[in-house]
């Protein structure tokens, strides 16, 4: 009851919900862990602090991103996109939902450029989300779902590697799976997030929701009276955007990618030299805290590691129930989402918890296939509804460009009641049918 991951992630939730913005609440939490553990003040901020270097190339990634974003939103390419959906889908609340939810999906899997796209598209939308007079919530629950379905169901991109890691992590610890089973393991508890979609987007948050047309850089105002005439100006920024995302491809670098397009609405002359300086503050200012929060998050996981606690959290939940199957299976998903909702990373926790709960699942006569789908649902758990998840902060970033959507209770809220919730009644199902 009190292990450090327990208390720590319980003062980041209560934090987060009491309003606290969630880099005050990410220290907070380090702080408390490392105390706990018997640390000393200046050994816990030397281990965050330290930590925190394992997520430089992200949080680079994250800013450099911003500054793009801006980038192509003073090529005026996006007015262009969004008059045409408007013009498309008129009224058409659901299918613009369900639109966002799949191209979220194709991030992970089809074009695998996680959260990238979302600064470059969302902002412009905002615009139609507020004509439509369209729940926020039920955006950010779209794309919370394609940022992490496609991953747990789907076997590629982001999916591949992710079944890749359960896979491998079952193997070391003596219980070998062909990783092509995997899809199969997680049939039921992806289900469940499917039904978790529909039910956001079509019973809690379908009712409307009123937004003030706020005038930014990344979110303006569109005049849908106005013709806006497909220039070279706009081809030069698709030729950057494409060339951003090959760049990226090749070379597995988000950083690389992105510096591509800047340097090319440069060159291109799209945007100017002199206005470097306005990109990149707007760009810092749009971007600069889902990079900080991450850098915090990689902290606060070091101080986590450095105590040991989240193996004495995993190995106390392995000796607690060896006689229930269904105990052991909730406890076990209980687990997962506990670690993952503090450290953000699905991909992170499955590690973690395979070398104790493989043994435990053999022992307790769980299926090749049951076991596989407890430590995929395990580690999926806590993902969306993380403060610290970049399924959430992404959403978030291009939803609260104009400042009208808050990150705790218009997106990670939302995403853990209709995301966690399903996951762990599925996933319990599916340990104990499979």
């Amino acid at each position: 009851m009190f292990n450090a991951v327990v208390v720590s992630v319980f003062v980041i939730v209560v934090l987060s919900l009491l309003r606290t913005n969630v880099i005050f609440a990410l220290i907070a939490a380090a702080v408390t862990a490392g105390l706990l553990a018997g640390l000393s003040l200046t050994e816990t901020v030397s281990t965050m602090i330290e930590g925190m270097s394992g997520q430089m190339e992200t949080a680079l990634s994250y800013v450099l991103l911003g500054m793009f974003a801006v980038m192509i939103a003073r090529s005026d390419i996006t007015s262009i996109l969004v008059k045409k959906l408007i013009r498309v889908l008129g009224g058409k609340r659901g299918v613009l939902l369900v639109t966002i939810a799949f191209v979220a999906s194709w991030s992970q899997n089809i074009i695998p450029v996680h959260i990238a796209f979302i600064p470059i598209l969302i902002p412009p939308l905002l615009h139609l989300f507020n004509r439509l007079k369209i729940d926020r919530r039920a955006v950010a629950s779209a794309l919370t779902f394609g940022l992490q379905a496609p991953y747990i169901m789907i076997p590629a991109g982001f999916g591949l590697i992710y079944h890749g890691i359960v896979a491998e992590e079952m193997k070391k610890s003596g219980m070998p799976i062909d990783v092509s089973l995997f899809p199969k393991a997680m049939l039921i508890p992806g289900i469940g997030m499917v039904v978790g979609l529909f039910i956001a987007l079509f019973l809690t948050y379908r009712k409307e929701r009123t937004y003030i047309d706020k005038e930014n850089i990344l979110a303006p105002s569109i005049n849908e009276a106005e013709t806006t005439t497909f220039t070279g100006r706009h081809l030069l920024t698709l030729v950057a955007i494409a060339s951003a995302l090959g760049v990226q491809l090749w070379t597995e670098s988000l950083v690389l990618g992105t510096l591509t397009g800047i340097l090319l609405m440069f060159v291109f002359r799209v945007v100017r030299w002199n206005e470097g300086d306005d990109v990149v503050q707007r760009g810092v200012a749009m971007m600069g805290f889902i990079a900080f929060v991450m850098l915090l998050a990689s902290g606060y996981a070091s101080v986590l590691q450095e105590t040991g606690a989240v193996k004495e959290l995993v190995s106390a939940s392995g000796e607690a129930l060896k006689s229930s199957q269904l105990l052991a299976a909730a406890l076990m998903l209980l687990v997962g989402l506990l670690i993952t909702m503090g450290i953000g990373s699905s991909f992170g926790t499955v590690p973690i918890i395979a070398a104790i709960y493989v043994p435990l699942c053999a022992e307790l006569g769980f299926s090749l296939l049951a076991t596989a789908s407890l430590i995929g649902t395990a580690g999926a758990l806590g993902d969306a509804g993380s403060p610290t998840s970049d399924s959430t902060l992404g959403p978030t970033s291009g939803l609260n460009a104009d400042g009208q959507h808050h990150h705790i209770w218009d997106t990670c809220v939302p995403t853990f009641l209709h995301y966690n919730i399903p996951l762990f009644v599925f996933g319990l199902i599916a340990a104990m049918v499979l």
